[in-house]
């Protein structure tokens, strides 16, 4: 579990203030019987598996993020889940000196914002909350692989910041992102390491094409335990800094 008692008191309170934009993105669906997914849905029609909603991805221009919502086939899916979403950066909103891992198989790509990095992937339940986080392997969505450390400086760089299809549902992911950021960077590590072990004892196999290998790695998330913990971590921290001043005076 990742220690919260590690982060700044800056950094908690970054996550307490996403936090209320999440509920507060969530508080103005529930008053009109909506949720996150069916606003991502809306107008779809037919719930088709694997096609991406809304179609053609939605990507914002400015800040150069990108996401979309899709579902596997029900035996496919983990426990609890109705569909995922997939989060992506594209080069022209990467920090700066952020490039590709320099694998034998790199391809040049076609322009300069084709090669997108996948962040972070989110798992959510019927009534459209969050249940798990996870990353991929590399032929899941066709990226550019990046290696961890990088894709830990681009994840302040995911903005959605425009109305359509949803105003609401674009300020909750970005937010979602900063609230459970410790957990992410957490798992991008986690997915360096597990594709690392797999190089080492396997080193015939081109680990990042190799379809036994889909989720790297992968943790069950709660907005309503996340909130609890980021609460008690900067209860604690204030109290530190308080027991602080006292001792210089």
């Amino acid at each position: 579990m990742t220690d919260f008692g590690l982060l700044s008191r800056g950094e908690l309170q970054v996550m307490a203030e996403a936090a209320r934009e999440v509920l507060n993105c969530q508080r103005v669906l529930t008053k009109t019987g909506d949720n996150i997914v069916a606003e991502v849905l809306r107008g779809a029609g037919t719930f088709y598996e694997w096609r991406h909603y809304p179609p053609g991805d939605i990507y914002d221009a400015e800040y150069h993020a990108q996401y979309y919502y899709h579902a596997h086939p029900e035996e496919e899916r983990v426990s609890g889940e109705h569909g995922h979403f997939h989060t992506f950066l594209r080069p022209l909103g990467m920090p700066p000196g952020v490039a590709p891992a320099p694998l034998p198989d790199l391809k040049e790509p076609a322009s300069e914002n084709d090669a997108l990095s996948h962040l972070v992937g989110i798992s959510m339940d019927r009534a459209g909350l969050p249940i798990r986080l996870f990353t991929t392997n590399r032929w899941v969505t066709g990226e550019t692989w990046y290696a961890a450390g990088d894709v830990v400086r681009m994840l302040d760089c995911f903005v959605i910041d425009h109305a359509r299809p949803s105003w609401v549902a674009n300020r909750w992911i970005t937010a979602l992102m900063r609230m459970f950021r410790p957990q992410i960077v957490e798992l991008l590590h986690a997915r360096d390491a597990e594709i690392q072990r797999r190089r080492s004892s396997a080193p015939q196999v081109n680990v990042f094409e190799d379809h036994g290998l889909e989720v790297a790695s992968e943790m069950r998330v709660s907005i309503e335990d996340q909130i609890a913990r980021i609460e008690l971590a900067l209860a604690r921290a204030r109290r530190r800094e308080a027991s602080a001043a006292r001792e210089v005076c």
